[in-house]
C-alpha cells in the first residue's frame, strides 16, 4: 500500500498540505451554507400565490379624475367589470381591492372570540364584489363560495360601522390559526378584533391557498380572508383572467376600452402576477445569484490552488519520480500516487469543511433564525470536493507519470 509512505512524506513536508486541506475546508463550508441559502431563497420565491395560471392574470388600476358620489363610483365600478368581461379573449375578470404579493393592501386583526386579551392573528383582507374563486381560480377545500346576496354595499364615509358582511371565506392556514386541531371551520364565527361591538361574520368556505399582499415566510404569508363588500376604491382595481395565449393582446385591449370609457378622464396602469411574482422576489433572486456566483468562484479557486501545488510537488520530485521510473514503476504507479496523496490530503479538509458547515449553520441558526443545513447538502459538497480534487489533481500528476528516467535523472 502507498498510504503508509504518503503520509510520511506529508509529515516531512506539512506546510502545502495544511494549505489546501484548510482551503478545501473553509470553501466546503461557505460553499454548503451558501447552496442551502439558495436552495431556501428559491423555494421562497417558487411558493404558490393560490392563484391558478398566473401568467394568463393581470390587474389593472383605474385612477379616475373625478371621483364623484359613492353611487357614481360603484355603477362605474359595475360597468367598467362589464366592459373588461365583453372583450374577446377574457375568461373572467372581478373587482378587487389588492392582489396578492403586490407589497400594498389590508391587514386586520383577527379572534376566534371576543374574549378581552384573546389570540389574535392577522389577515389579509381581500374585498370584492364578485368571485375572485373563479377569476383567481382558488380551490375551496371546504364548504362554499360567497354569492351575490353574501354582498354588502358598504359607503366608507356614511355607512355605520355595524353594516359589515355576515359570511367570509379564509385560507386554510388562517384557519388553522384561529382554530388550532378543529377538523372543520365551516358555521365557525370569526371576529375582527377582540372589542365588544366589532364586527364578526360567519366562515362559508375554507380555500387552500390564498397569500397575502406581503406575502411574508411560513405560514403566516397565507393568513388571508375574502369579504363580500362592494366599496367604492380609489384608484379601482380590476383584476383579469385571459384565455391561454391572448394575456399581451387583451391588455391592450382593456386599457384602450377603459381609456375610451373614461373620455381620458383618468390615469390606468397595468402589471401582470407574474410582473408581481417577479417584483416581490428580486431581493431574493439576486441573493441567489450573488451566493451562485462566489460559489463557482470558491470551487475555480480551490481548483487552483490544487494544481498550483500539484505543479509545485511534481517540479520538486523530479528526481524521486525519475528514480521510481528506473526501478520499474509504471506510469499508473506515479499517477496513483500523486492522486491517492491529494485524496488524503482533500479527505482531511472535507471532514474538518464538514465540521466548519455545521458550526457555521449553528450561528446562522442562532442569529439570523435560518432553517438546519440537510444533511444531503454536506454529501454532495463532500462529494464536489472530491471529485474537484482528483480532476484538480490529474493534469500534474499525468505531466509527472510521462517523466522519463533519464529526463529526471539529468534534472537532478
Amino acid at each position: 500500500m502507498e498510504i503508509r509512505p504518503i503520509l510520511s512524506a506529508l509529515l516531512r513536508s506539512k506546510t502545502g498540505a495544511i494549505l489546501v486541506a484548510l482551503q478545501v475546508a473553509i470553501s466546503l463550508a461557505i460553499l454548503t451554507n451558501a447552496l442551502h441559502i439558495v436552495g431556501v431563497r428559491q423555494a421562497v420565491a417558487a411558493r404558490p400565490t393560490g392563484i391558478a395560471g398566473e401568467n394568463s392574470v393581470f390587474y389593472i388600476r383605474v385612477r379616475h379624475l373625478v371621483e364623484g358620489s359613492h353611487q357614481q363610483q360603484i355603477a362605474r365600478q359595475q360597468s367598467e367589470t362589464q366592459a373588461l368581461r365583453a372583450i374577446g379573449g377574457v375568461a373572467s375578470a372581478a373587482f378587487a381591492s389588492q392582489a396578492p404579493i403586490s407589497r400594498s393592501g389590508w391587514t386586520t386583526s383577527l379572534a376566534a372570540t371576543r374574549t378581552p386579551g384573546a389570540d389574535t392573528s392577522p389577515g389579509a383582507m381581500y374585498y370584492s364584489s364578485d368571485s375572485l374563486v373563479d377569476t383567481w381560480g382558488l380551490k375551496l377545500v371546504q364548504g362554499r363560495d360567497l354569492r351575490p346576496d353574501d354582498v354588502v354595499d358598504i359607503d366608507g364615509k356614511t355607512s355605520p360601522e355595524e353594516l359589515f358582511p355576515k359570511s367570509v371565506l379564509m385560507t386554510r392556514a388562517l384557519a388553522g390559526k384561529l382554530w388550532p386541531g378543529a377538523a372543520g371551520v365551516l358555521g365557525k364565527t370569526v371576529y375582527f378584533g377582540t372589542s365588544p361591538d366589532g364586527n364578526a361574520a360567519t366562515v362559508v368556505g375554507v380555500i387552500d391557498t390564498l397569500q397575502t399582499q406581503n406575502g411574508e415566510l411560513a405560514a403566516r404569508g397565507d393568513y388571508a380572508l375574502i369579504v363580500p363588500i362592494r366599496q367604492s376604491f380609489s384608484p379601482a382595481m380590476y383584476t383579469v383572467r385571459a384565455e391561454a395565449g391572448q394575456l399581451d393582446r387583451v391588455m391592450k385591449e382593456a386599457e384602450a376600452t377603459l381609456r375610451a370609457s373614461n373620455q381620458g378622464r383618468a390615469i390606468i396602469t397595468m402589471q401582470t402576477a407574474a410582473a408581481d411574482r417577479k417584483e416581490r422576489y428580486r431581493a431574493d433572486m439576486a441573493l441567489s445569484w450573488m451566493l451562485i456566483a462566489v460559489s463557482v468562484l470558491l470551487l475555480l479557486i480551490t481548483a487552483s490552488g490544487i494544481v498550483g501545488m500539484a505543479s509545485l510537488w511534481v517540479t520538486q520530485r523530479r528526481k524521486q519520480i525519475g528514480v521510481r521510473r528506473a526501478l520499474g514503476a509504471r506510469r499508473t504507479d506515479i499517477l496513483r500516487y500523486f492522486i491517492t496523496e491529494n485524496f488524503m490530503i482533500t479527505s482531511v479538509g472535507v471532514l474538518c469543511g464538514v465540521a466548519l458547515s455545521v458550526a457555521l449553520n449553528q450561528l446562522l441558526v442562532s442569529r439570523l433564525e435560518m432553517a438546519r443545513l440537510p444533511l444531503a447538502y454536506l454529501a454532495v459538497g463532500a462529494g464536489v470536493f472530491w471529485a474537484l480534487g482528483v480532476a484538480a489533481v490529474y493534469g500534474p500528476a499525468w505531466r509527472a507519470a510521462s517523466i522519463s528516467p533519464a529526463t529526471a535523472t539529468r534534472s537532478a
